[in-house]
């Protein structure tokens, strides 16, 4: 069986990210959603994948490659229009022959666990059609399901609005026969016709997932997510290459090669640092925050319960807290993120020129890619900074500095 990736969506509510992105290759946990996606699918036997890809797309081929490196051979379909899901999967149609069945995986999910194995176990067992569908605290944005008392999938309602369902949602991950290229065309590539005739002609069972799962729809689900992976982590590991001088280390914390750890730091697990990292002096790493490859830490810096992707610079003497940072970002030194609101009401964040509630007392910052902090900066609870904006240091005498 042959694997499709659906991973050409644009994601307009995870702005400043998906400017720069395709929403997949955002960091959880030290590394990108696709990397686990990838890493599931070799752990439930797949060794080939063909991935439909948009917007940014050299972003992941630059990644993957040919997919050697996941033990895997990559094959990429770009979809220059984006119109939706059914036509990513016919644009992959002739990659796929009459009489075999595929898996279709939406690459924006992020499980636990792997959610690609049990879909498989329920097919090798029933050798039918086959949907996961789990349940969320809030139905109304997915597809709900219902059910019949032999599992099989009787009725989707598409995206209802209402948030007092409760019910069962579709969690992105299916098995499909080649025949659903066909539904799709009759019914113009519409999902979720498409998805109502395949149960009644062939039906659609249903595996139901019970551990962790998300749809990563804005920039503050990151942080969940991350937490979501952190919280499944029991044991440190430290490569035999990281320098350590006179540092704590408490709790799960996974430190890559060639890390460098200067005396009086501490780190709260769990926790993750990428190859090539350097921590400085008297660092304070809290509980739930991930370090991408290559990044530089000053002297005195306090994070908590933050994602950097990955080659940014803190600059000493800094709070970042319940926040997201791109690549290669720069933030100066004493720089604070306020991550509360006086009256402790719940963080709004401006996305796409309207405010979304977070429904999140505590929320940071979401700084882009590129993007440079100058130095005595104070950043406003769920403050978005563009990719590659530049704001000058915060200077207070002279009066607009020399």
């Amino acid at each position: 069986m042959k694997a499709l990736i659906l991973a050409a969506g644009g994601g307009m509510n995870m702005a400043p990210f998906s400017v720069t992105r395709p929403k997949p290759m955002i960091h959880v946990a030290g590394r990108p959603i696709l990397d686990r996606t990838f890493q599931m699918l070799r752990e439930s036997g797949f060794s080939e994948a063909y991935l439909v890809m948009g917007q940014n797309g050299k972003k992941i081929t630059d990644h993957f490659g040919s997919g050697q490196k996941m033990g895997m051979r990559i094959s990429y379909i770009e979809q220059k229009k984006l119109d939706g899901i059914g036509n990513a999967i016919l644009s992959a149609k002739s990659r796929f022959v009459a009489g075999e069945h595929f898996l279709l995986v939406y690459a924006d999910v992020v499980a636990e666990e792997n959610i690609i194995s049990s879909v498989m176990q329920l097919f090798g067992l029933t050798g039918m059609p086959a949907a996961s569908i789990c349940l969320t605290k809030e139905s109304a944005s997915f597809g709900n399901v219902y059910l019949d008392n032999a599992m099989n999938i009787t009725k989707i309602v598409e995206k209802p609005g209402r948030k007092d369902m409760g019910n069962y949602v579709l969690s992105g991950i299916y098995i499909l026969p080649y025949t659903f290229f066909g539904i799709l065309e009759k019914c113009g590539a519409d999902m979720a016709k498409a998805l109502a005739m395949l149960i009644k002609a062939e039906g659609l069972k249903a595996s139901i997932w019970e551990k962790g799962w998300m749809d990563i729809a804005y920039p503050w689900d990151i942080l969940a997510a991350n937490k979501m992976i952190m919280d499944n982590w029991h044991t440190s590991s430290v490569h035999e290459s990281v320098s350590i001088k006179d540092a704590k280390i408490k709790g799960p914390v996974h430190i890559e090669e060639d890390v460098e750890i200067r005396s009086g730091a501490v780190i709260e697990g769990p926790a993750f640092i990428g190859r090539g990292s350097y921590i400085g002096n008297n660092v304070l790493i809290r509980k739930y925050s991930s370090l991408g490859a290559e990044s530089v830490v000053g002297f005195g810096v306090e994070m908590k319960n933050c994602v950097l992707f990955g080659r940014s610079n803190i600059g000493r003497l800094s709070f970042i807290g319940d926040s997201v940072i791109g690549e290669n970002v720069d933030v100066g030194s004493g720089t604070m993120t306020i991550n509360d609101s006086v009256d402790g009401s719940n963080i709004k964040v401006k996305i796409n020129n309207r405010f979304s509630n977070a429904n999140i007392a505590k929320l940071g910052a979401f700084i882009g890619d590129g993007a440079i902090l100058g130095s005595g900066h104070t950043v406003a609870p769920g403050s978005v900074v563009e990719p590659g904006r530049v704001i000058r240091h915060n200077l207070t005498f002279p009066k607009g500095g020399r």
